[in-house]
């Protein structure tokens, strides 16, 4: 059984001064990473993870997750070997096919179905592994040479067949869990689903059985890789109560018309209840599905902390 991990992730930037004393706060509550997304609208994501490096002394910092299809794979990997470079080694490498069509749209990239786009972050990791094996482009070889310039490359051999950082792929279909479970060393299971029949990028949360079986799914494609691999859960909401039911009961009332109450307080991707609640939460949870890195969004951070204190506190 893999020990917890916890993140947390950076949904906007008001101010450097404000960035920073997050990113100091998620460190001392005991957080583990902190992750950007990347999405049109929010924060690039590389730039922030330096930063967040620099401000802090141990948080490890990551991607969750890019979308491949906003990367040519030689400018990706500029990308990865430079800051996995100035974060001194602290760099986790998330990918995924990319799910909101507005995005590619309002980008003037095409719109793929998703085997296509599945296919292409398989490609992608090809070509990564291929530039971070490598001794660097053969045109540049004179001017290293010349200038005593090192070859750029992460400073990381744990991920992408030993060649790059840890590398966390997202997703909940049969594609991309597939190839989640033969090439990443952590998958992450976003816990939003397609809703059939709705424009895409229409979620509805997932259900614990949806859980149970993806995590199956998982373990199945996985096969002797099982046990290596770190299961991720994002969890899309956290309510400190005194009243777990009442709050369920409100929660499915004024937002969530795709549960019932008792689906919302089995499923992993909320976690509801007092602080020694949720801690009890996760480690059911973790018995159960195998999640033991749990990333929650920015407007938890705070909320979620005492939990990780109240989890370590009784380890």
């Amino acid at each position: 059984m893999h020990e917890f991990r916890f993140s947390c992730n950076v949904f906007a930037i008001r101010s450097a001064g404000s960035f920073t004393e997050y990113c100091r706060a998620a460190e001392r509550y005991g957080y583990d990473a902190v992750f950007t997304a990347d999405h049109l609208g929010s924060p690039a994501p590389f730039s922030p993870l330096i930063a967040a490096a620099e401000a802090t002394q141990r948080l490890r910092v990551g991607t969750m997750v890019l979308n491949v299809g906003f990367w040519n794979a030689h400018l990706l990997a500029r990308e990865v070997a430079t800051a996995d470079l100035l974060t001194g080694g602290r760099l986790e490498l998330g990918l995924g096919a990319g799910h909101m069509k507005w995005e590619f749209d309002a980008a003037g990239l095409p719109w793929r179905p998703l085997p296509e786009r599945a296919d292409l972050l398989e490609a992608t990791l090809d070509e990564l592994e291929r530039i971070f094996g490598s001794d660097g482009y053969e045109q540049g070889q004179q001017a290293r040479e010349f200038y005593d310039l090192p070859t750029l490359a992460p400073v990381q051999r744990r991920g992408l067949n030993g060649t790059g950082p840890p590398l966390i792929i997202g997703g909940t279909g049969d594609r991309m869990l597939r190839l989640a479970a033969r090439r990443a060393d952590t998958v992450a299971v976003g816990g939003l689903f397609q809703v059939a029949g709705k424009p895409p990028g229409t979620f509805r949360m997932g259900t614990a059985a949806e859980a149970d079986e993806r995590v199956r799914f998982i373990r199945d494609q996985a096969g002797e890789r099982a046990g290596e691999l770190e299961l991720h859960a994002l969890i899309q909401a956290v309510v400190v109560t005194e009243d777990r039911k009442e709050t369920a009961r409100d929660l499915v009332e004024d937002r969530l018309p795709h549960f019932t109450p008792g689906e919302l307080l089995e499923t992993p991707f909320a976690l509801i209840g007092t602080v020694d609640e949720i801690a009890d939460q996760l480690r059911e949870r973790r018995d159960r599905f195998g999640f033991s890195f749990i990333t929650v969004h920015e407007p938890y951070m705070e909320t979620f902390g005492p939990v990780i204190g109240r989890l370590k506190s009784q380890s």
